[in-house]
């Protein structure tokens, strides 16, 4: 008996329900007394239902005949407790997400009990109640469809006159919690995807239409924001505002591919409400008119952020009209859209100066005067297509004014641009033509097409520049979009007679070749914008090297032989046994990235400053590590022009750059005759002494240590090397310190006495001006550490502390014998400086049509001085040196 008295009851059992149920009937106001209980059975009805949903069906039918939700709403009511009404939303939360059953699901939704839970007075000054009100209003949403969202409407005369889940959702649309605003986007969606005709006229109809401008005021705001970061990073690059930036480049782009699924829900009338409020509140007031040189100081976003948000609206938003709208405004000139701003943003329109021989047009109503600059194309020259600080007659040309005469990330900025536009399958081609950057297969695959179907009688106008069908379809998109832009959003442009003639529009093609050809001339810009700008000039690139103007390619084979001579000049730099392996490490990249389907970086880096140079961490500018920066500079230019003028002979692009194989170790070399293999030498591993000359040197202070010198080399590779005479083997030693040699600069190292040290010979080999015995060698560690992709930082974050160059002082017997050491070190350098020569020969000479010029070799300068002052390859050895020896013998 007792036994059965102590028994659990069944959690999950018709019993328990029916126990639940009962007690929440008893209760007639909540109290802190009863409180407890209320919270646990709403929790435990809500448990029981849903298991009852999968599992017997009886518990819903007790649940429906019992009017429970009628209980939940009148529980609501006598209670005035936050936990109670937390635990509510809760509950019917949870009943709402987990039923599967279509006929309990249209039972609740079926009554005015949901509608009633929805437009409730909940306090929301509760953050936490808040958050489950939205998880209640998100779980509603989601069991939508055509058949359950006439459940929560109101209609009158056939029309959705009252919609509270959606009104009462978008209140909180733009709340400062991120995890409320994408639960009530998740909402929307959930509501524009059913497809309901009546709700979708509901919700593009004032005043709930007003949500979309809503939703784009406040994008515009992330996007001022996210420029008041960008111009903080530009002015001050050590700032630590990269995490900033990256979290606000994350919403932005997530709000906008909110606002491309809200156009992809088919909605009537919705993508023309987004491209006018796009259009309207932040491209033509704010985002266009930065698009220049000089700038007004007052525009609330700089020309980077708008060049980036620009790029990611055209990638993101796919909408046919915004596309080829913003295309269009780049005809346009800046000062239409900054009086425009003007009148938007601050109520006035300042007064314009009008110059003389101006042209005039309208914004808004207002005469303004413009300068119209269109050069001829037989005067276009790269580096004068477009000047700083001149007024641009369009945006199109202050885009290219960026590639001729702005820094690395406004180059970088409008290459993106160009390259966004090319890739935007929404823009019509002939607006890319407009633009000059159709890509040539495009445009001789239309004009063969126009040709097929006959809209072109005579066959030699297949491939003719000034076809009237071209001209007329040009003509006709252009003014569209232009007559748009004034009668929608009162942007007034003259007519641009000349840029819709077949002859301007072969120009403004040329300019864009124009400035691409002279881009590859800047030497102040990095080799990563300069792919960039491989990339686009190969997609623009014409079919035979016959279609270039002489012009392009004097200037392509002048940057080429100039890169030429600085590549052959760090054969005998300091990193020459490097020079070839990162020279196939940059083809194939360099490679992949010309042959990728779009640029190598993305629309955002541009946000970000440069990775500094070792340079401006203080390193002093004969540094072996700014040497190879330096280096890696000039191998990466080199291999892109290089391939760009394989693609303009039209040839395929091998996989390989063409060098020549090492070569074999000579029977009369000091490698072979000391015993060395082409795998270098090995730390511990004897050698012979044959031409190794006995020398002192001291690591650290007071202890000197005895050595045999000698310096070797194997094809490309080089060392100096350090060894430990045998005492009972003649002419034979052990090795205990290696240091890759080579010869003309200055790097870092870290001097560990029991391993290898991959260093490297600085400047020029000195002996000491007043100690002819001693001899003054600069050492450099083993790899550039821009190599090191563990110490590749992305977007400008604080890298680690730079190594600094080591230096040796070694002392020998006589000076006979130093002079012997110094004479050997010059000699394996030449060596090492001809062999890479050979080996990037055929390279050099491949497509026999670029006179590669022959630099001699230069003999080490003897009487050089060198600063003696040690500094070991650690930071925190800074201060320690190798100690001159004592000049006793």
């Amino acid at each position: 008996m007792w036994s059965s008295f102590w028994r659990s009851r069944d959690r999950f059992s018709l019993d328990e329900l029916r126990y639940f149920i009962d007690q929440l009937q008893k209760v007639q106001i909540v109290n802190n007394v009863n409180k407890d209980f209320v919270i646990e059975a709403l929790r435990s009805i809500s448990e029981l239902i849903t298991y009852g949903d999968q599992h017997d069906s009886n518990y819903f039918e007790f649940f429906m005949e019992r009017q429970v939700m009628g209980e939940f709403v009148r529980i609501l009511k006598v209670s005035r407790n936050v936990s109670i009404s937390r635990q509510l939303l809760q509950t019917m939360s949870i009943m709402i997400q987990n039923l599967k059953s279509e006929h309990a699901i249209y039972y609740m939704f079926s009554n005015e009990h949901i509608n009633f839970l929805i437009t409730y007075a909940f306090d929301f000054r509760n953050e936490e109640l808040l958050s489950y009100y939205i998880s209640f209003l998100r779980a509603i949403s989601a069991k939508l469809d055509k058949n359950t969202i006439s459940l929560f409407v109101k209609t009158q005369n056939e029309e959705v006159v009252s919609f509270p889940l959606y009104v009462e959702a978008i209140r909180f649309a733009f709340h400062e919690e991120n995890m409320i605003r994408t639960a009530v986007r998740a909402l929307t969606l959930n509501v524009y995807h059913v497809g309901d005709e009546f709700v979708n006229r509901f919700v593009v109809k004032a005043p709930h239409a007003d949500y979309f401008s809503s939703l784009l005021t406040f994008f515009r705001k992330q996007c001022i924001d996210l420029n008041g970061l960008v111009s903080e990073t530009l002015k001050n690059p050590d700032s630590d505002t990269t995490t900033a930036i990256l979290a606000a480049v994350d919403e932005i782009e997530d709000d906008l591919y909110y606002i491309s699924d809200v156009i992809s829900a088919g909605i009537p009338d919705v993508g023309r409400l987004i491209t006018d409020n796009i259009l309207q509140l932040l491209i033509l007031p704010l985002l266009l008119p930065s698009l220049q040189l000089d700038a007004a100081n007052d525009i609330q976003i700089g020309a980077i952020t708008s060049l980036y948000l620009l790029c990611c609206i055209l990638c993101i938003v796919k909408i046919k009209d915004l596309a080829n709208t913003i295309a269009a405004a780049l005809f346009c000139p800046p000062e239409a859209f900054v009086a425009d701003s003007e009148t938007q943003l601050n109520g006035y329109v300042p007064e314009i100066q009008q110059p003389e021989n101006e042209n005039v047009i309208e914004v808004n109503g207002c005469s303004k005067q413009i300068m119209r600059s269109l050069s001829s194309s037989s005067q276009a020259h790269p580096e004068n297509i477009i000047s700083k600080g001149v007024s641009h007659s369009t945006l199109r040309d202050a885009l290219l004014s960026y590639i001729t005469a702005g820094d690395d990330l406004q180059v970088l900025g409008s290459l993106s641009m160009l390259a966004t536009l090319l890739q935007t399958k929404e823009l019509d081609e002939i607006m890319l033509d407009a633009l000059g950057i159709l890509p040539q297969r495009k445009q001789h695959k239309k004009l063969l097409l126009q040709a097929l179907v006959g809209e072109d009688s005579r066959e030699d106008q297949l491939f003719s520049l000034g076809s009237s069908s071209i001209r007329d379809e040009f003509n006709c998109e252009l003014d569209g979009y232009l007559q748009a832009l004034k009668e929608q959003y009162g942007v007034v442009c003259s007519s641009l007679e000349a840029g819709t003639s077949p002859s301007a529009h072969r120009f403004q093609e040329l300019e864009v070749l124009n400035a691409l050809v002279s881009l590859f001339c800047r030497s102040n810009i990095s080799p990563e914008t300069l792919w960039v700008g491989g990339w686009l000039f190969r997609q623009l690139l014409p079919y035979s090297v016959a279609e270039f103007n002489s012009q392009h390619l004097k200037l392509l084979k002048d940057s080429y032989k100039n890169c030429t001579c600085a590549l052959l000049e760090e054969t005998r730099g300091t990193w020459p046994d490097l020079l070839v392996t990162i020279l196939h490490d940059e083809w194939k990249r360099c490679k992949r990235a010309m042959e990728a389907s779009s640029p190598q970086k993305e629309p955002k880096c541009i946000l970000f400053p440069l990775e500094k140079p070792s340079a401006d961490d203080g390193l002093p500018s004969e540094s072996s590590i700014i040497a190879g920066e330096r280096m890696c500079k000039v191998v990466k230019v080199f291999v892109l022009l290089h391939q760009l003028h394989i693609f303009s002979l039209g040839r395929a692009l091998p996989d390989q750059p063409p060098t020549c194989l090492p070569s074999d170790i000579p029977e009369n070399s000091r490698a072979r005759t000391a015993g060395l293999d082409a795998s270098g030498p090995k730390l511990g591993t004897e050698l012979t002494l044959v031409d190794a000359v006995p020398c002192r040197i001291a690591f650290e202070r007071g202890k000197e240590r005895y050595f045999c010198f000698l310096a070797s080399s194997v094809g490309s590779s080089g060392w100096i090397i350090l060894a430990e005479e045998l005492p009972l083997k003649k002419h034979y030693g052990i090795i205990r310190i290696v240091a890759p040699l080579a010869g003309s600069n200055k790097n870092d190292s870290i001097l560990t006495f029991c391993s290898i040290i991959f260093l490297d010979l600085y400047h020029q080999p000195t002996i000491d001006e007043t100690h002819s015995r001693w001899l003054h060698l600069r050492i450099r560690p083993s790899t550039i550490p821009v190599l090191d992709p563990a110490k590749s930082i992305a977007h400008g974050k604080a890298k680690t502390k730079a190594l600094v160059d080591g230096r040796w002082t070694l002392a020998f017997r006589d000076d006979e014998s130093c002079k012997t050491a110094l004479s050997m070190i010059i000699e394996e350098i030449d060596l090492q400086s001809s062999e890479v020569k050979r080996r990037l020969k055929p390279l050099l000479n491949n497509e026999g049509d670029t006179d590669v010029p022959v630099t001699s070799l230069h003999p080490l300068n003897l009487e050089g001085d060198i600063d003696v002052s040690v500094t070991s390859l650690h930071p925190s050895e800074a201060s320690s040196s190798t100690q001159i020896p004592s000049d006793s013998s």
